[in-house]
Formats: structure tokens, C-alpha cells, sequence
């Protein structure tokens, strides 16, 4: 388990793919609670129970998960700060406001430039060297990593994007981040005859085209790919207080998420993502 389970938890295993959780943590320092509001003690952009979700899905994935909140710092932004989607209403790197717009800290508490700069050292940075030792692990092991980004947010959120969000929102940064088998695998789930039936819709590169995760580490030119699942929360949870996971939903979409996650293992040790392989 994990150097800091305070900060962030690994659990390592011989599979050649690697889910990074982010989000999914709700640890808020004793000296940063008092200072949030009412909105922001609620905690509700959380990523919740995506561990759970995944648990058991694939024998042998690592786990790479953040335990501390994204209010506290976003794991998923550039540590630079510099926007994913430039022009859009989105959060930052240490968020001033919840998914809806609304103030998250007490007036007057917002972090300054060198708060947001000692949160950096003291949670993102150590939560992406974890991860960063994952990868290159796994990659001398097999010659190959996927990095595959587990996360969740509710199905309706105006300040963010328009109508209802489809259950499945798979970011690649539009196919610069992983070789094209592994997007093909995903589509061919998440847009199966089985995904339809069960009510599941889903797009790729829309809203969510991959966060700093994927952007960052999907280099298919050495052999790392990363993939973004953005999973639209009603799939597996209620989507208000008290968040609760609902187990017979969340069964449901359990099978495609297990069979993209074996079908991915199974591609990665195969030997066709080998670097010669690869489209430029």
C-alpha cells in the first residue's frame, strides 16, 4: 500500500494497466476545513466510490488513487494552472468554486499564489511521482503501459456543459494520446449493440477530451497510452446527498467497464502495441 495514505494510495500489480484515480478522495486537511463554506465542506464534485466501482474488474491492475479532495487541489489540472479548455467555464488547479459556479471557500480564504504553490509541492507533486513510478514500472516490465483514468461526475451540471451528459465521455485529446487499437476497443463497448440495449450512450473527445492525466502521460511513442473515462454518475450512484452507491445499478455497468479493461490487458500482451507498431 501506499508511502502516504494521507496523500495518495498505490497497490501494485502485474498487469500491464494502470488505473489512476484522482478524484475519488475526500481527505481535507484539519487547517483547510474550517475555511471552507457550506458548499464547499459538502464535498459534492467528488468523484464518489470510483474505487469501489472498479474493484475487482481486472486481475492485476495497479491503482494509482489521490486521497486528498480536488478542492484542496485538482490532480487532474497542469500544475502550471494553464487551462484544459481555454474559453470554457472549467475549475482550476485549487479550486475557487464548486462544478456549479458557486463559491466553495469562506470570503477573504481563497489560497494566494504561494498557498496554491505549497499545496503543489505538497499534494500534486507527490501523487504524480507516485504515478510517474507506476508507469515507467510497468513499462520496463512490459514494454507497454495504459494508463486508463477512472472518473465520474453527475450527469447534469449547466455551468460546465449543455443537457445531460452521455454515461460514457472517453478523452484522448482527439487520438493523440494512445494508439488507435486501444480507442477501438473502447468505441467498440462503449458503442456495441450490448452498451445500446442497456440504455448506456457515450462519445469521444466531446465535452471531456482527456484532463492533464491523460494529456500529460500519453506518450504511444514510447510505449505509454492513456485513455480518460469520464462516467456519468447516475450509472452507478444517486447523484444527491447522501451520495450513495446503488450496487444493483452499478452491476450494470460493471460488464462493459470489465470487458474494456481485459480486452485492453489483453491487447497490451499481445505484443501489437509494440513501438514499431505505432502511427505516427
Amino acid at each position: 500500500m501506499a508511502e502516504n495514505a494521507q496523500i495518495f494510495e498505490v497497490m501494485e500489480g502485474d498487469s500491464p494497466v494502470i488505473l489512476g484515480q484522482p478524484h475519488g478522495g475526500t481527505h481535507v486537511p484539519d487547517a483547510l476545513l474550517p475555511r471552507l463554506n457550506e458548499t464547499g465542506a459538502a464535498l459534492e464534485d467528488t468523484d464518489w466510490h470510483i474505487t469501489r466501482l472498479y474493484e475487482g474488474l481486472i486481475l492485476g491492475a495497479t491503482v494509482v488513487r489521490s486521497c486528498i479532495h480536488r478542492y484542496v487541489i485538482d490532480c487532474n489540472r497542469d500544475p502550471a494552472g494553464v487551462s484544459l479548455y481555454p474559453g470554457q467555464n472549467t475549475t482550476t488547479l485549487c479550486p475557487t468554486t464548486s462544478f456549479d459556479g458557486v463559491p466553495i471557500w469562506r470570503e477573504g480564504e481563497e489560497p494566494d499564489e504561494g498557498e496554491i504553490l505549497e499545496r503543489r509541492e505538497t499534494y500534486h507533486a507527490p501523487y504524480h511521482k507516485a504515478l510517474e513510478e507506476q508507469i515507467e514500472r510497468v513499462l520496463a516490465r512490459h514494454g507497454v503501459a495504459i494508463l486508463y483514468d477512472c472518473h465520474s461526475i453527475r450527469s447534469n451540471i449547466p455551468f460546465l456543459f449543455d443537457g445531460e451528459l452521455p454515461v460514457f465521455s472517453i478523452g484522448t485529446n482527439s487520438g493523440e494520446t494512445c494508439d488507435g487499437a486501444i480507442e477501438a476497443i473502447v468505441r467498440d463497448v462503449c458503442f456495441g449493440e450490448e452498451a445500446r440495449a442497456a440504455g448506456f450512450s457515450a462519445v469521444f473527445n466531446g465535452r471531456f477530451k482527456g484532463g492533464w492525466t491523460t494529456r500529460h502521460y500519453g506518450q504511444p511513442q514510447r510505449g505509454v497510452h492513456a485513455i480518460q473515462m469520464e462516467l456519468a454518475q447516475r450509472a452507478y450512484m444517486q447523484e444527491r446527498p447522501a451520495w450513495d452507491y446503488l450496487a444493483g445499478t452499478a452491476a450494470k455497468v460493471r460488464v462493459p467497464l470489465q470487458t474494456i479493461l481485459i480486452q485492453l490487458d489483453e491487447l497490451a500482451r499481445s505484443g501489437a502495441l509494440a513501438l514499431d507498431a505505432h502511427k505516427a
